[in-house]
């Protein structure tokens, strides 16, 4: 078959310091890598770039994800890099780098171009800047939730050229039952004694206002009025910008009287192993999101998730877990579904079908279904 030939793919995104687009463009490189394909990524860098050239990608720095006019000059640049590189597979995951693939590409003979896939990986707002990521000649949705905006928001994508591909969770990394080590939890509690008796409850998500801080805050002073003993973590830092949002949430904390029940854990890399000591760990996101990584990483581990229902979180839930579904922002149901967990802890099933090596899979088979089609034109 076509599909045997070693491909070259380059994916394209604007800067490679985290993120869940960063991390599925790892987890695709390496995957390409280890099927004998050739992996190319071009962006600014970051942090994770070490990372990616260590598993065998190779990396091309070029800014082509500044917002600037500018940028565009690179599209005729980018041209000639797909022809001498060969690139065989062309992958967009961002909007301003997918313009100039895009333009790039457009401008190339259909007989020897690469074959263009881009990915939706949020509800952009919908206008002519974001329609660039629906011009694939195949759309990968991420969610359910996604490929419904999609088909809502852009009729002139076929349903046809859409590819439904879940994000996916390594089993491997987030095992089911898993236990931090003894050094861990010892250097843990020495760090916060004051969770020592208390039930925990986690919300890992960068500090902003959508995602849903507030109520937590809310739920906690609700749960120390009913006497019950918990501890609020909030695991996720503020951005820069996002410092006055930041303030208003500790006066917040203080208003309500449980500075000694909420702890702002900061940006932690050990999220994995605070997941894993929780008793229940929340999605609250008050705008749907596209998936919602860690919603998917906790119920892996075994751990409890309440999430508002919608949006890439309340798919996962009503496919693996569905008694965390609450409606959203309705604090009382919140509420309850916390007491009814603290109470008796429930049942997470141990097995889904929101896996890594199935997301990697399904992504390798829409390039190769693209380059056979090119194969059996070219014929």
């Amino acid at each position: 078959m076509a599909s045997e030939r070693k491909l070259t793919i380059l994916q394209i995104l604007p800067a490679l310091n985290a993120g869940g687009v960063e991390r599925g463009t790892l987890e695709i490189g390496k995957y390409l890598v280890e099927k004998g394909h050739r992996s190319l990524v071009m962006s600014a860098g970051g942090r994770m770039q070490e990372q990616l050239l260590a598993e065998g990608s190779e990396h091309f720095t070029w800014p082509i994800g500044r917002k600037n006019p500018w940028t565009l000059r690179l599209i005729w640049l980018l041209r000639r890099f797909l022809i001498t590189q060969k690139v065989d597979v062309l992958h967009l995951r961002s909007r301003m780098p997918a313009w100039v693939g895009y333009l790039a590409w457009k401008g190339m003979n259909p007989v020897h171009r690469p074959r263009l896939v881009t990915t939706v990986h949020g509800p952009y707002t919908v206008n002519a800047y974001s329609a660039v990521m629906t011009k694939g000649e195949r759309v990968i949705a991420i969610s359910e939730f996604i490929r419904s905006y999609i088909l809502r928001n852009y009729p002139a994508v076929s349903a046809s050229d859409i590819r439904l591909i879940h994000r996916g969770v390594d089993s491997a990394q987030f095992p089911y039952g898993y236990q931090p080590a003894s050094a861990w939890l010892n250097s843990w509690q020495q760090q916060y004694p004051q969770l020592t008796g208390r039930q925990i409850l986690t919300l890992p998500a960068r500090l902003t206002r959508w995602k849903g801080q507030e109520d937590f805050v809310r739920l906690v002073a609700k749960l120390k009025q009913r006497g019950i003993a918990v501890h609020g973590l909030l695991v996720g830092e503020a951005h820069p910008r996002k410092q006055k949002f930041l303030l208003e949430l500790r006066q917040l904390v203080t208003a309500l009287g449980i500075e000694t029940d909420i702890t702002f854990v900061g940006h932690r890399s050990d999220l994995r192993e605070i997941m894993a000591v929780s008793d229940i760990v929340y999605s609250l996101s008050l705008e749907p999101e596209a998936f919602g990584r860690t919603t998917l990483e906790a119920l892996s581990l075994g751990r409890p998730v309440i999430a508002y229902n919608h949006g890439g979180a309340g798919e996962q839930l009503a496919a693996i877990f569905p008694q965390g579904c609450v409606p959203v922002a309705d604090l009382n149901a919140l509420e309850t579904a916390t007491c009814a967990f603290l109470r008796h802890a429930p049942h997470v099933p141990p097995q889904h079908d929101f896996s890594l090596e199935a997301m990697k899979q399904k992504t390798l088979a829409v390039y190769t279904e693209l380059f056979d089609m090119s194969e059996t034109t070219s014929k």
